[in-house]
């Protein structure tokens, strides 16, 4: 007993001194103390970065910045019938024409690092592609989420190594607002095939968030509630890669269906934070519909202000690499390109 009791009087001794030490410090913080928990907090803002390693066989470059084009590319199939999705145009190529010729030509020119195509068969197709007609354009990573019983899906060839990829076609979302004849609530999964997002690591410090969707097409009741109720989705998935990191770039691209006045835009760009506001760079001028003729702006590329703070000024553009007829017969909708610089910079907070 007197042992524990000498023992338990040096132990609390030790406590003592250890926290007068500890409060001490605390007047004039040393910088290994400082050090340890900025070590600490950018450990766990990264942990969406655990298990992931950069593929071994590629080596980054000093490049400075990352171009993106986002493109709606009209019914592009490959010459081999699925036999699990019945439609005529995939079925049956003859539409094609001189869509992938044109198509190489136009990404050569482009020459952007990340290519995202909307009303795409496949990444096989993308990856064939790129294997043959693009071999010198240094694209190595693809990915989709392919629907199960459609042709049209979004796709995504990079030049940078890609990570997880979140694919949100099994998610039921809601028909916002909206009752059927007998007053009935009403959700939908079969078109969120058509929305995904993945993990960008373009460089060894710098990383993103990249979404990319081919939202309801329409512009009746029932179509504006398809797209609330996936914008309202994509809104709260967001949210979850901003629980992980408040930090993080994210950066949505594509074909919206909607014009940039309408509700579902403002739902998408509304926010409380730096995180989850979104900033649309195009202006009121920058129409990407019809491609032969456009009047209209249907195709995005919005970013949250975490990463508007990147975005290389004024590389926010709808291109057109064809005569108007020429462009149009290739595809309906005309390509949004951006660019960012690839380092964190600044974030003002947006004005609410």
């Amino acid at each position: 007993m007197k042992l524990q009791k000498i023992l338990l009087i040096m132990l609390s001794a030790v406590t003592i001194a250890a926290c007068s030490s500890n409060n001490a410090g605390l007047e004039t913080p040393s910088s290994d103390l400082y050090l340890a928990k900025a070590e600490v907090s950018v450990a766990s803002s990264q942990i969406y970065k655990a298990g992931w390693s950069s593929p071994a066989n590629y080596a980054y470059t000093n490049q400075k910045t990352l171009k993106i084009i986002s493109w709606n590319v009209e019914h592009f199939v490959d010459q081999h019938n699925d036999p699990y999705v019945n439609n005529s145009r995939e079925d049956d190529a003859q539409h094609m024409g001189n869509k992938r010729a044109d198509l190489v030509i136009a990404l050569q020119q482009a020459n952007a690092d990340i290519v995202v195509l909307q009303e795409f068969e496949s990444a096989k197709l993308l990856r064939e592609i790129a294997s043959t007609d693009l071999a010198d354009m240094g694209y190595q990573f693809f990915a989709d989420a392919p629907s199960h019983t459609w042709y049209m899906n979004v796709v995504i060839m990079s030049k940078v190594p890609l990570g997880v990829m979140y694919n949100y076609g099994n998610l039921h979302t809601e028909l916002v607002n909206w009752r059927d004849e007998d007053g009935e609530p009403a959700t939908q999964s079969r078109l969120n095939t058509r929305t995904w997002a993945i993990e960008v690591y373009p460089s060894d410090t710098y990383s993103f968030v990249l979404g990319a969707v081919h939202l309801k097409a329409g512009r009746d009741e029932r179509d504006i509630a398809t797209r609330l109720g996936q914008i309202n989705m994509l809104k709260a998935q967001f949210e979850r890669f901003l629980n992980e990191d408040n930090n993080r770039n994210i950066l949505l691209v594509g074909d919206f269906n909607a014009l940039p006045n309408t509700l579902e835009l403002s739902t998408l760009l509304a926010g409380t934070n730096a995180g989850n506001t979104f900033v649309d760079p195009l202006g009121a001028s920058d129409f990407t519909h019809p491609a032969i003729a456009p009047v209209r702006r249907l195709d995005y590329a919005v970013m949250n202000h975490n990463m508007h703070a990147e975005m290389v000024p004024n590389s926010a553009k709808v291109i057109t690499y064809f005569d108007a007829q020429r462009q149009d017969d290739l595809a309906d909708h005309l390509p949004v390109v951006i660019e960012f610089f690839l380092q964190d910079a600044p974030v003002k907070n947006p004005a609410m």
